[in-house]
């Protein structure tokens, strides 16, 4: 019986023991194993079966963890954990108290910089390789592998002008299979599809290149002033001619080459490293490589959950009778407020299927605008839009807005523009871990002047405050709502304005008071059950609902009320709605102590919401059992 090989690999060190010809073989046996495992733990598939060769190819050729490689995006990386000391716990990655889907520099030396996003690849290895050459390390190689969907981030693009300033030995790879989870769109991928049209030129230009390189008949600078004057001279004489943007740069461009190809990318990998100064590799791989139903259906096998790996057929739970997706209930509220109203578009950065926009797409696609990971423009395209009388619709992550800060502040809120900012996934995430966990939008935002903030209880509220937000007196607003179900929903019964800054009292009680915000104030409401049956107080629930402004008629009727209140967010504790809460109280007088429970001042790690709540305290026991606390130290005193 043949041995596999990939039984005797652990480390890089052994996979240098195999011969060139063997790692075709071991390529295969790689893919399959992914395949494997994560059809029974879930995970980010096509995108780590479109870099398997890759991955064997760079670890085989460089001395790693001393060379660095950064994953970018940072889902990829799949193969190269199995392939660095991990192979015996992949099947923990994304669980809880185990691997982290992405990179973690915590986790492993051979992970060189956390990448829970993208576009950050470039800017990050060019930092690492010139840090290198200031310590007198410029033998050492950084990679920076840059693909599905990464390239159309705008950090990626500011790294790449930066690329050719400082002396540094980069070698960016662009993993080019021309889709992010949903197909690419924008001018950047129709310049990749340009420059696949000639291969054959770029190879023969590149062997022309070393040929004279070898003879010592062209140095580096002769060769980078060759290339501008041939790309000036192509201008003048094609007219509406493409020049290769990263030789537009100073930055050395090899390829288009097969990025499945596992010996050809061995040789142009150690052929690269005798290269100093930046270049990239521009390979063209297909995701979902190797796997039949991958290939056929990309977005639906980005991360399909649990599989039967020989049928392909994907294992769904019966969700018959169960309520709608927040995201869901978003998207097709979206559709129904269009069609209405002409003013109203879509934005999204690269997620139309993950935050639903993708109904609004397919019935109004001249009305939805997928801008690429790039949530900086996302912002302020919309702004621009609100500028000119249009209602934008712009979904962010909750976790994802954090990179567009800076836009929501001078291109949005100083400018008072009417735009609708829809967070998705707000709150404990799950499997994604820290870097995907949207625990600091209330803290972010609230102290940005002009702002509407608002935390829909069930997806009955947040097609009523959609509904609301599309009034002009509005004006810009946060609506932050979780991943996953609440309540059904019924799409027959009208929508209803929702007055802005009103909370809604949901018990009433006269010893202490609990004010939640948002979907938390279900497990909130189980728990004051269980801290009434306990202690036998009568505690009283209020659903605050606006962070920004604050009710301050419900504020002030607790505050008369109650000498201690409890306030309960799915958001960080530090700056949130419990802080706005204790502030209004403090600024108007009333003594009333408040208990806030929150998200702490750390990074949440992955695992199941279930799981993280419980481990927080933030799940109906644990909040229950605050409340009984409490109320038990207030009677002994």
């Amino acid at each position: 019986m043949q041995k596999y090989l990939l039984e005797e690999i652990e480390y890089p060190a052994d996979l240098k023991r195999l011969s060139v010809s063997d790692l075709e073989r071991l390529c295969g046996e790689l893919r399959q194993y992914i395949i494997e495992e994560l059809s029974q733990h879930p995970g980010h598939l096509g995108a780590n079966l479109g870099v398997i060769e890759l991955t064997v190819a760079l670890h085989y050729v460089l001395n790693t963890p001393y060379d660095r490689i950064v994953w970018d995006v940072g889902h990829q990386a799949y193969a190269h954990k199995i392939l660095t000391g991990r192979k015996s716990r992949f099947h923990t990655n994304r669980q809880f108290k185990g691997l982290s889907g992405f990179p973690s520099p915590k986790e492993s030396e051979y992970d060189a910089f956390g990448t829970g996003h993208s576009s950050t690849s470039i800017s990050a290895a060019l930092g690492m390789s010139v840090a290198a050459e200031l310590k007198g390390e410029g033998e050492r190689n950084v990679v920076a592998v840059i693909g599905d969907g990464a390239m159309t981030g705008g950090l990626a693009f500011e790294g790449l002008n930066n690329a050719c300033i400082n002396p540094n030995n980069l070698l960016i790879i662009l993993n080019d299979n021309n889709m992010a989870i949903d197909p690419i769109r924008g001018g950047f991928s129709e310049f990749l599809s340009n420059i696949h049209v000639s291969p054959t030129y770029n190879r023969l230009r590149y062997k022309i290149y070393r040929v004279l390189r070898s003879m010592n008949l062209m140095s580096e600078t002769d060769r980078s002033r060759i290339i501008r004057f041939g790309n000036t001279m192509k201008g003048l004489r094609m007219k509406g001619s493409k020049n290769n943007i990263f030789e537009g740069l100073n930055i050395r461009y090899f390829g288009p080459i097969d990025g499945h190809n596992v010996e050809l990318l061995v040789n142009t990998i150690r052929e690269l490293k005798g290269h100093r100064g930046p270049k990239v590799l521009h390979i063209i791989t297909k995701k979902g490589k190797g796997y039949r139903p991958a290939e056929e259906e990309v977005t639906a096998w980005h991360a399909p959950g649990e599989f039967d790996p020989k049928t392909g057929e994907r294992i769904k739970r019966d969700t018959s009778g169960q309520p709608p997706l927040f995201q869901d209930v978003f998207g097709h509220t979206l559709v129904q407020l269009a069609r209405k109203d002409g003013r109203i578009v879509g934005i999204t950065p690269a997620m139309p299927s993950g935050c639903s926009m993708v109904y609004m797409m397919k019935e109004m696609p001249d009305r939805v605008f997928d801008v690429g990971i790039a949530e900086g423009h996302a912002v302020t395209f919309s702004a621009g839009l609100a500028k000119e009388g249009m209602i934008p619709f712009c979904n962010i992550y909750s976790s994802f807005m954090q990179r567009a800060y800076d836009n929501v502040i001078h291109d949005v809120a100083l400018q008072g523009l009417h735009v609708v900012f829809c967070l998705d996934r707000a709150g404990i995430v799950g499997a994604d871990g820290a870097t995907h966990q949207g625990q600091f939008d209330m803290a972010m935002f609230r102290c940005i002047p002009n702002l509407t903030i608002c935390a829909p209880r069930n997806e009955h509220e947040l097609r009523n405050i959609m509904y609301t937000a599309v009034s002009p007196e509005v004006g810009p607003i946060v609506i932050r709502y979780p991943r996953g179900r609440g309540i059904l929903v019924d799409w027959e019964n009208p929508m209803e304005r929702v007055e802005i800054g009103k909370g809604v009292k949901i018990k009433a009680g006269d010893d202490m008071a609990v004010v939640s915000v948002g979907p938390i104030g279900y497990a909130v409401a189980e728990a004051i059950e269980v801290a009434e049956r306990t202690t036998g107080k009568s505690i009283a629930h209020y659903d605050l609902r606006f962070v920004k402004p604050l009710d301050g008629d419900m504020l002030e009727e607790i505050g008369a009320k109650f000498d201690h209140i409890v306030t309960v967010e799915d958001g960080a504790v530090s700056g949130g709605a419990g802080s706005a809460v204790m502030e209004y109280l403090s600024d108007h007088g009333y003594r009333t102590r408040v208990t806030r429970i929150g998200l702490p001042d750390t990074f949440v790690e992955h695992g199941t919401p279930q799981e993280l709540y419980h481990m927080l305290g933030m799940d109906a026991e644990g909040i229950a059992k605050k409340i009984t606390d409490i109320i038990t130290i207030k009677e002994k005193i």
